[in-house]
Order: C-alpha cells, then sequence, then structure tokens
C-alpha cells in the first residue's frame, strides 16, 4: 500500500472552504445514491447499472442517471437507441427493464466527442436533476464521472445526495486517486455507504483464483478510513459480453454468482433506507 496521503488540489480545497449551501434534492425520488469511482476504467458504470437493476429486482422503484457527460455508458449496456420526449418544460426519463433512465448520450450521437467547458457541463447536471420528470422513485443511482474534479464538486456541492458507493480496482494507482475521493465526500458531508473491490480476481481453468491487480488494497484503504467494506467483485466474462449486449448480467441471468453479490449488495441498501 502506498505511504503517501495524496491531498486535495489548492482550487479544490478553496471551492470546498466556503459557505455551504442548501443542497436541491432530486424531485421524484426518495434517495440518491452516487456511484463513484476516483479512476476511471474500474467498472463504475458496470457496477452503477448492476446495482439499479438489483434494487429492482428485490421491488424498488429504481431511476438511473448517467452523470459521466464525456464518457456516457448507459445508452451502450441498456441498448437504448431513442432520444427522450419533452413537454417543453420537462424531459422524460427513458424506461428500459423497468428503469427510468437519463444520459447526456441519448441527447447525443454515440460517436461524437463532449467538448464542453466546465458551465455547460453544469447546466447539464442541473437539467438531469431538475428537469427531467422522475416519476415515484425509491431510489436514483447515478452514475457520477470518474475522478475528484470540477463536475464531481459541483454535483456533490448542490444536489442532495444521500450516500455514495465508491469502486475502485486493488492496485496501487487506483487507491491513491481513492484516497482523493474519500476526502472529497467526507468533506462535503456525504455519507460514503462503502468500499468496491472490483476485478479482484480472475478464477482460471484450473480453479485458482488468480489476483493480477494486487491483493487487499481495498479492503486495507477501508479500515485506515473507517469505511465500510462493501464486497468484491471477480473478474467474469460474462459480465462485460452481457453489457455490450445491452443486457447487464443481473438482467440477463438473475442467478448468476455476479448477480447474487449485487442482489446482496442491494438488500443492504434497501434495508439502510426503506
Amino acid at each position: 500500500m502506498p505511504k503517501e496521503k495524496p491531498e486535495l488540489s489548492d482550487a479544490m480545497r478553496k471551492k470546498m472552504s466556503g459557505k455551504k449551501a442548501e443542497k436541491n434534492p432530486i424531485k421524484g425520488t426518495k434517495f440518491t445514491i452516487a456511484i463513484s469511482s476516483a479512476k476511471g476504467g474500474v467498472g463504475k458504470s458496470t457496477f452503477a447499472t448492476n446495482l439499479a437493476l438489483a434494487l429492482k429486482n428485490i421491488g424498488c422503484k429504481v431511476g438511473l442517471l448517467d452523470a459521466d457527460i464525456y464518457g456516457p455508458s448507459i445508452p451502450k449496456m441498456f441498448g437504448i437507441n431513442e432520444k427522450p420526449k419533452s413537454d417543453g418544460e420537462k424531459l422524460e426519463p427513458i424506461k428500459k427493464y423497468d428503469i427510468q433512465c437519463m444520459s447526456i448520450g441519448f441527447l447525443t450521437d454515440q460517436e461524437t466527442p463532449m467538448i464542453w467547458r466546465g458551465p455547460m457541463v453544469t447546466s447539464a447536471i442541473k437539467t438531469f436533476t431538475q428537469k427531467v420528470n422522475w416519476q415515484d422513485l425509491d431510489f436514483i443511482i447515478v452514475d457520477m464521472p470518474p475522478g475528484t474534479g470540477d463536475t464531481q464538486l459541483t454535483f456533490a456541492q448542490d444536489i442532495k445526495m444521500d450516500g455514495a458507493i465508491i469502486v475502485s480496482t486493488p492496485q496501487e494507482v487506483a487507491l491513491l486517486d481513492v484516497k482523493r475521493g474519500i476526502k472529497m465526500f467526507d468533506k462535503l458531508g456525504v455519507k460514503i455507504l462503502g468500499l468496491i473491490d472490483n476485478m479482484s480476481f480472475f478464477t482460471g481453468d484450473d480453479g485458482k483464483k488468480y489476483k493480477i491487480f494486487g491483493e487487499g488494497g481495498v479492503k486495507e484503504l477501508a479500515r485506515e478510513f473507517k469505511k465500510e467494506f462493501l464486497s468484491e467483485i471477480s473478474i467474469n466474462p460474462e459480465v462485460g459480453k452481457c453489457g455490450d449486449k445491452g443486457k447487464p448480467i443481473v438482467e440477463a441471468d438473475p442467478d448468476h454468482e455476479i448477480s447474487m453479490i449485487y442482489l446482496e449488495l442491494a438488500e443492504k441498501i434497501k434495508s439502510k433506507y426503506l
């Protein structure tokens, strides 16, 4: 485990030290849960989509908000190719697998890069949180952008979040960034529900577990910062295949061993709030 403790930048610290403004809840939902990763490529969107589906499978009414403006994944992972309707004032979320969904990817071509400056991103986030007709939800799962930059800070400062889950892989370079994410949420008063050790190992044809990214780093980090270690999730080719086909593993195969992990996590979250 790396010994150094990375600090937030001076600019970030200055923004976070100002007077706390009142946060706006997302209308139409009871609870908002952010899925965050301080580093990209750790499986955050895969986790968010499958957790949303697991909550739905245990009887919750769920929305899925893709706040990853620069790299939206929900359209592909849910197989959605349509644009949301609007009444002139609010956008209607697109419903798929009984989940209410919204993403910037619904409004743009999939191959068009989002070359937006901060104010445009902030405006998009406000639209998705305040001008979408979310209806009677128990939870909105928010797929946050990776990192701890201005977009994440704007969302955490302006929107009432009832909890956050941080997803990481166990290698040291990812864990350094996770520390920054933990500090950001702590300073902003967002409760961290726990940490997920994703892609923690794969099982070979010989039945042995191979921990190619290291071992125990996420669990040790949770212990260091006094956060709950929620679960470890293995690398499984079926998870990626299902996501690429537009039907995440929890929906495609609810009895799969990976799906059962998400189901257990969903039960834990439901018991905390409902």
